[in-house]
């Protein structure tokens, strides 16, 4: 009875299932809105590329010139600042030090320096004098001894041994008294002109030693370069900063204009038109468009660094960057805020058989 009825029963009832889920396959699904409507092109021919805010005068990274441990940080988040006021200083005390010892090596420089300079001393005179005169003595002395000697020679009173140590006696005299001549005439001509210029040297030397670590001291107060406001702050009191390349502690920009730096990849560079105005839309915002002045074009195509991880784009693409101005005061956006630009031209897409709208999808 089974083989006779069920079998059927089972396979009309397989039959009915498999055609009740191709019937809910095949259901037409709504089209879903989606979460953000995408920006579209505004004119009929436009180059698409993407725009990046940020301060007319860029952001300004400011790192530390010496490594050091944070003494005081002065600034915030979002604090206006202008050109030379203190950002953060590092701390000074081995600085001092080193300073302290430089200026007294520089004090000792100085006092050598007046000590070679003033030579001779006026008290150093005198005794110089005193030293020629009895020279000059005592060879009139042993002049008149050996006069005497040579008088009673003659008649062998004195032996002809004693006139000779008379004669030698004088010489000795005389040279004496030249040698207290030559150096009396040497203390009046002061000091040698190479020690006095190694003296300069040496006082030099020690004055820059100081100026050197003045201007540590002065580096270790990081200021502000611009009149800006401060974008982003990545240090604290307490901590060590090194001085690797291209170190970031403070950003800083002038936010009273806005400009967007928008890159351009190259296979659309032949349709791209300098000097033509364009059109930004903030990204979850395709309503407000932003009116873009075009300002300069940076004529130096590079690699391309942020890259959309499309499956089709090469990490060797490369891309212009072309700077325009925003509207000061039109809507509120943010340096680092990015933006889908419209470049509006008159060249066609190659291959395009007719003007179509455009969407740029991130």
């Amino acid at each position: 009875m089974f083989r006779r009825w069920g079998l059927p029963l089972f396979a009309v009832g397989c039959a009915s299932f498999m055609m009740y889920h191709l019937v809910l396959s095949h259901r037409h699904q709504p089209d879903l809105e989606p979460v953000v409507t995408p920006a579209r092109a505004p004119y009929a021919q436009v180059v698409a590329g993407s725009g990046l805010v940020e301060p007319h005068t860029e952001s300004i990274s400011v790192g530390s010139p010496l490594p050091g441990v944070v003494e005081e940080v002065a600034v915030r988040e979002g604090q206006r600042v202008t050109a030379g006021d203190l950002l953060f200083r590092l701390d000074d005390r081995e600085l001092k030090a080193q300073l302290a010892v430089r200026e007294a090596d520089l004090a000792a420089a100085r006092s050598n320096l007046a000590r070679v300079e003033g030579r001779p001393r006026p008290e150093e005179i005198p005794p110089s004098e005193a030293k020629v005169r009895k020279a000059q003595a005592a060879l009139t002395a042993e002049l008149d001894l050996y006069a005497r000697r040579e008088k009673l020679v003659t008649t062998r009173a004195v032996s002809e041994e004693e006139l000779i140590s008379a004669r030698q006696a004088v010489a000795g005299a005389r040279e004496a008294l030249e040698q207290a001549k030559a150096e009396h005439e040497l203390l009046l001509a002061g000091a040698w002109e190479h020690d006095k210029t190694v003296a300069r040297a040496e006082v030099a030397r020690a004055e820059m030693l100081v100026a050197q670590t003045k201007t540590d001291l002065a580096r270790i107060e990081v200021r502000a370069p611009i009149d800006g406001e401060i974008l982003k702050k990545k240090l604290r009191r307490g901590e060590y900063v090194g001085t690797p390349p291209g170190q970031s502690l403070v950003v800083i920009g002038d936010l009273n204009q806005m400009n967007v730096r928008v890159t351009i990849d190259e296979q659309d560079l032949p349709r791209f038109q300098p000097g033509r105005n364009g059109k930004g839309f903030a990204r979850g915002d395709a309503e407000a468009p932003l009116e873009l002045t075009f300002l300069r074009v940076e004529p130096f195509v590079q690699p391309k660094q942020s890259l959309t991880r499309d499956a089709t784009e090469m990490v060797d693409t490369r891309v212009l960057e072309v700077l325009y101005s925003l509207p000061p005061g039109r809507r509120s956006v943010f340096a680092g805020q990015q933006l889908d630009v419209f470049i509006e031209t008159d060249s066609p897409v190659k291959g395009a058989s007719a003007p179509r709208q455009l969407t740029l999808n991130k």
